[in-house]
């Protein structure tokens, strides 16, 4: 086949953009999910984080889905498949919970800047967000400190779970 004639391979990039486009627009009908009292008011959790080389977007849905991926491309789709994830995800779900009213109505999408966190939560009534610095968040400066360690132990579930499998 002639090298003209070839398809272009997609930009991980772009498929990174078209997956958070997803995370941040499926209903929770849309993943078999309903209020319970396990997630009363939140079905699914994006926490993003800004970086030099782009952002890192980690997405949990009540329903087990776990995702990693990077602006720049690559990650790592389905980690929910592993028990060690989803025994993460009771924790991180619990302190979205406990910090709502620190979220308001998500009016930018945008993703954060160098050093920051952007929360999402996708509430059975509509997205929220709420931005800190990462350094706070880190160093339990803020009151959503908790919220982003619960989301680390998600990380590192993740990373440890995947670790010998090959990311997207």
């Amino acid at each position: 086949m002639p090298f003209w004639s070839r398809k272009k391979s997609p930009d991980p990039a772009d498929a990174a953009q078209q997956l958070r486009t997803q995370a941040l627009t499926r209903t929770a009908g849309e993943l078999g999910v309903a209020s319970s009292a396990a997630h009363p008011r939140v079905f699914g959790i994006l926490m993003e984080t800004g970086f030099p080389e782009g952002v890192a977007t980690l997405v949990v849905f009540a329903e087990g889905s776990t995702s990693l991926y990077y602006s720049n491309g690559g990650g790592v789709i389905g980690a929910g498949d592993h028990d060690s994830v989803r025994e993460t995800h009771g924790p991180f779900f619990a302190e979205a919970e406990a910090r709502l009213s620190a979220f308001q109505p998500a009016k930018d999408m945008g993703l954060p800047a160098e050093g920051r966190v952007r929360f999402y939560l996708r509430t059975f009534s509509g997205t929220v967000s709420a931005d800190a610095d990462e350094e706070d968040l880190g160093n339990m400066r803020d009151q959503l400190s908790a919220l982003f360690h619960a989301g680390h132990a998600v990380i590192t579930a993740v990373r440890e779970a995947t670790s010998g499998e090959g990311a997207v």
